[in-house]
Formats: structure tokens, sequence, C-alpha cells
């Protein structure tokens, strides 16, 4: 099931990055439609990414923490 799920998850972006370029392009509006939503979505995780990691984020290696 969880397989599913992560196949479908992969499908929207492949689909949403397909529309961003088709849209750069001058494609139909809601392909325009399509590639907002998903820059949209594309800014909201990377903003959420980056406050995650200003608040000390997760250890790693690297960091000295235990293997």
């Amino acid at each position: 099931m969880a397989v599913v799920v992560l196949l479908g998850v992969l499908a929207l972006v492949v689909f949403g990055c397909v529309c961003v370029v088709w849209a750069e392009r001058g494609g139909p509006r809601w392909v325009r439609v399509v590639a907002a939503v998903t820059r949209g979505a594309g800014e909201l995780l990377s903003a959420l990414g980056t406050s995650g990691r200003g608040r000390g984020g997760s250890r790693t290696a690297d960091d000295g923490g235990d293997d």
C-alpha cells in the first residue's frame, strides 16, 4: 500500500514539473495553474526545510554524533 502511495506522489511531482516546463513555453491556462501550484508547493517545502535547519536540524555523523 505504501508503494502505491509513493508512486502516486512521484507521479504528481513529475506531472507538476512537466507542467512548469510547458507553462514556460506558453501552454494552456490549466497548465499555468498547475505550474503555479507546483511552484508554490516547492517554495513552501523549501521554506519549511530551511526553518528546520535554522533551529539545529538533525545530527549527522559529521556533527560528532554516535555512529
